[in-house]
């Protein structure tokens, strides 16, 4: 998809010719990060800014930045980005405004988080009210100040400062500057040993490495407003976990690194999430029971973590500081409970924690159901109000500093685990039911009921409108009239991250769409106008058919004797020779075993026009599919048409125009004649489910032809390489399934990249594309000889 700048020519005539050339300098990158939303807000931004009338070089700034902060945190941040400077413009000069906007980037990288970016616009905003001096220098140094601090602690270093010299201008401006040693010293007493920022790719990498699938964490900045009292979570199916982590030090050992705090909390965290099958219900429990569940729930993950990966143990037990002498209240005796159920080597004679290690000794075979945490966890309780010790709530907490608070798997109202296979497809499950007209007519409760029903009615049999029955013209049902193009359940495919050398699981959803009939005559035209070339390949094409039992002759290992063969081997040993021991023969029944899919691209430059031609790409291939398929319908093999185009990694939609078990009659012609050309191509995805359809044809050889007339690209990816070596993985995985996958490209630029997805033998560049339709059939011949 492609955007032109002359489209928001109205918008954009107030900028200058140098702004503009700016721009034009500039759109090229913001058309990667934006999509057309983001890109509309994008110009708006740069025509208000420019309505400030503080000068070019304050639009320009916006203009280079505003793409990097979408790159960094999302593009619907750009909207708070431009509201917040054109707020700033009444209370500050524009050179402020200019250093906020050239900053941007810096903050959006070190945050790394769309709402933590947002709270740094609200604390420059608060800032400039309390220290307006100030901010200037401070900008000008972000980036040092976000090499050692949070958001929290950035926000702390600066409000102490703000009202440390309220009214000494002077010392206010050398404070923000670095330069005095009360602001060095506070820098040094708000900094943090570990900052996310600088670990997360690390820590993504070690959870992949032990579960092979993605989780995704985001930055919390828990010490915004205070740095006492913050725990890990998880929401939503995300990590989220704290911005920056202390070292964590423990009185006679060795303090363990912030980076391997994160390791321990992030692989906790995962724990949960791949061992939770079921929420827990908290139904009639009191507080003090859901705790106790909630230490064995995490004793439960841990242990069935461990069993797989022995070296976590050592990881979370170097957290626990719990000892025997540790008995004031409940969260102490919790704390024991939780490193006792770790920590073999942990002595405790508490009967409480005595009986808890039995339970759970016992339970060793039933870990994988979290019941088991809630019948052990209702038991130790009860047992524990003997001891008569108050519960609170708020302060009897677990110390660990990695255990996250368990939100997870308690089951509230709100709480939804399927959505953690189908996030972004929320929807009711719906019943379809089929029924007949009369009860279509008379038993409808809700005549408007949308996309949320319970039900879907469908009948066996289109129905028509009273006025259009008889209609000899053909009158459109109610289904063309008022219905809805269906759309199957989205299929789940990985995507091969060549940066990383690692899959990213369920990362590109298919939608399968019902393919739009049109107009059979224009199959009926190409079929006419190739008349010529149909009669020139059915010698071809006889040749082609099978041809019942065949004797193959000279073979080492045979059913009968080949009298020729044993006369001439007799012939060679008369005379002295070394005969020839192939002197057998077999008989074999010749069939076609082959079942071809051809895929089509079906992206938005498929409807551009041949050179020097009056047709397009898309009307060129909708011939060749004509001719191949009237080919391999003489010949008789099972084969199916399928096309695709892609918005995105989560819409990559795929239309069935012909399948395998279908005649090539006027239905999957009239949608041949329907197909169009539109959005991008994530060639990868649409492979990965061709692949899948052909799995399921008992077929010996299987062939998938894909026809495109470019590289793969889309809309949400950036690096041009990525999707290249994401299809050419495609490629190598249906290969496992059987499946050979053969290219024929359009594009005569082709070579640099296609032999590297496909082989050097299995790609065809066509340069003269007009010869596509003749080319095509003859391809199939050569492939399934």
């Amino acid at each position: 998809m492609s955007f032109n700048l002359a489209d928001y020519a109205e918008l954009l005539e107030d900028l200058s010719p140098h702004s503009q050339n700016a721009l034009q300098a500039n759109w090229h990158e913001a058309t990667k990060v934006f999509s057309p939303r983001g890109l509309d807000n994008y110009l708006k931004g740069a025509a208000a800014i420019r309505g400030l009338g503080k000068g070019d070089s304050l639009v320009e700034t916006w203009i280079e930045k505003a793409p990097m902060v979408a790159k960094e945190v999302g593009e619907d941040v750009v909207g708070d980005l431009a509201t917040a400077s054109l707020e700033l413009a009444s209370r500050t000069s524009g050179t402020v405004i200019e250093l906020l906007l050239a900053t941007s980037a810096i903050a959006a990288n070190r945050l790394g988080d769309a709402e933590l970016f947002i709270k740094y616009l609200q604390f420059i905003n608060t800032l400039i009210a309390q220290a307006p001096r100030g901010v200037r220098p401070m900008l000008d140094k972000l980036e040092v100040l976000f090499q050692h601090l949070t958001l929290g602690g950035l926000r702390r270093w600066a409000l102490w400062g703000a009202h440390a010299h309220r009214t000494n201008y002077e010392e206010q401006i050398r404070y923000f500057s670095l330069d005095s040693k009360e602001s060095m010293a506070m820098l040094q007493k708000e900094r943090k040993g570990t900052l996310l920022v600088d670990v997360q790719r690390r820590i993504n990498m070690y959870l992949r490495a032990l579960w092979a699938r993605d989780f995704f964490m985001r930055p919390t900045s828990g010490d915004f407003e205070t740095r006492e009292g913050y725990r890990p979570y998880i929401e939503d199916y995300l990590l989220h976990v704290p911005d920056a982590f202390d070292d964590f030090t423990v009185e006679g050992q060795e303090p363990v690194s912030g980076l391997e705090l994160y390791r321990a909390t992030a692989a906790h965290c995962a724990a949960h999430v791949v061992e939770t099958k079921l929420p827990i219900s908290a139904e009639a429990l009191n507080p003090m029971q859901i705790a106790v569940i909630s230490v064995i729930e995490d004793a439960r993950v841990e242990t069935l973590s461990i069993r797989r990966f022995p070296g976590l143990k050592q990881l979370w037990s170097k957290l626990h500081t719990a000892t025997p002498e540790m008995n004031g209240s409940m969260g102490d005796y919790l704390n024991r409970l939780a490193r006792a159920l770790l920590d073999e080597s942990y002595k405790d004679k508490d009967p409480w924690i005595v009986e808890a290690r039995a339970l759970f000794a016992l339970a060793q075979e039933k870990l994988d159901s979290n019941l088991t945490s809630w019948d052990i966890g209702v038991q130790l309780a009860h047992s524990f109000g003997q001891k008569r010790i108050p519960f609170n709530p708020r302060t009897d907490l677990l110390t660990a500093p990695y255990r996250d608070d368990n939100r997870y798997f308690w089951e509230f109202e709100e709480f939804d685990f399927n959505k953690a296979a189908s996030a972004g497809y929320e929807s009711i499950k719906q019943v379809r039911k089929y029924v007949s007209v009369m009860e279509m007519a008379n038993e409808i409760d809700v005549e408007t009921a949308g996309d949320d029903a319970e039900e879907i009615w469908v009948l066996g049999t289109e129905l028509f409108p009273y006025e259009n029955i008889g209609d000899e013209s053909g009158g459109k049902s109610f289904n063309e009239l008022e219905g809805k193009e269906p759309v199957s359940d989205p299929f789940h495919y990985s995507e091969w991250d060549y940066q990383i050398q690692l899959e990213r699981p369920a990362w590109a959803t298919v939608l399968e769409k019902r393919a739009k009939a049109g107009d059979l005559q224009i199959i009926e035209a190409i079929t006419a106008q190739y008349k010529r070339e149909i009669h020139r390949m059915k010698f071809l094409l006889d040749a082609m058919q099978p041809q019942g039992v065949q004797r193959i002759r000279r073979l080492e290992d045979g059913d009968e004797i080949d009298i020729n063969a044993a006369i001439s081997s007799l012939t060679d040993i008369r005379l002295g020779n070394q005969p020839d021991p192939r002197i057998m023969m077999r008989s074999v029944r010749k069939t076609r075993d082959f079942s071809i899919l051809v895929l089509l691209d079906l992206s938005e430059s498929t409807n551009e026009k041949v050179q020097d031609q009056e047709y397009s790409v898309r009307e060129l291939t909708q011939q060749a599919c004509v001719l191949l398929a009237d080919a391999i319908n003489k010949v008789g093999d099972p084969f199916a048409i399928h096309g695709f185009c892609s918005d995105g990694r989560h819409d990559v939609e795929y239309y069935r125009f012909k399948d395998f078990d279908q005649h090539w009659d006027e239905t999957p012609k009239s949608r041949l004649a329907g197909m169009t050309g539109q959005l991008s191509t994530r060639m990868g995805a649409a492979i990965r489910h061709a692949g899948h359809h052909l799995q399921l044809q008992r077929s010996a050889k299987k062939l998938l032809i894909v026809i495109t007339d470019g590289e793969p690209a889309d809309v949400d990816v950036r690096d041009p390489q990525y999707l290249r070596y994401d299809t050419k993985k495609a490629v190598e995985e249906v290969a496992k399934l059987g499946v050979t996958t053969y290219c024929m490209s359009l594009d005569p630029r082709a070579d640099n990249y296609v032999s590297r997805i496909f082989g050097q033998k299995n790609y065809m560049v066509v340069d003269h594309v007009q010869r596509l339709p003749e080319k095509l059939p003859l391809l199939y011949a050569g492939l399934t000889r």
